[in-house]
């Protein structure tokens, strides 16, 4: 569908509780992109992946658990790629600078930022409006 158009604005609590919610919101909505060529059930379990990891990032770095926070995130088609944005009121990180993660242990910490890059087209995480947001882009 060439005028294929999705625009979603999500807010919730500063919860991890949420993220199941949210990332099931991403893989329906991966699977009704008629314009994707590629295995829609993969690009669905991709995009919860990466709505999860970049949530339990903003909820637990960015703004450290506090309850008083909220999540904010959206999903939308531009072009040809869907592009999901997270926003925190977090202090920032050089997004260049995460380190690899270490794989020797399954319960280990710090796969997420790999995770993103590994799953995602084009991955930014620049200051915006009094906070940050990252940025990540498939192409369709």
């Amino acid at each position: 569908m060439k005028n294929e158009k999705i625009e979603v604005d999500i807010k919730v609590p500063n919860q991890t509780r949420y993220l199941s919610l949210i990332g099931k919101i991403g893989e329906d909505i991966a699977r009704t992109l008629k314009r994707y060529k590629g295995d829609r059930e993969e690009l669905a379990y991709h995009i919860n992946l990466v709505l999860t990891e970049s949530m339990t990032n903003a909820i637990r770095h960015a703004h450290e658990g506090d309850p008083t926070k909220e999540v904010h995130l959206t999903i939308s088609i531009q072009e040809s790629n869907l592009v999901i944005k997270v926003y925190d009121q977090g202090q920032g990180f050089d997004i260049s600078k995460a380190p690899m993660p270490k794989f020797k242990c399954l319960d280990e910490h710090g796969r997420g930022v790999f995770i993103i890059h590994s799953l995602m087209d084009s991955v930014t995480y620049r200051e915006f409006d009094g906070g940050h947001v990252l940025e990540m882009i498939k192409a369709l």
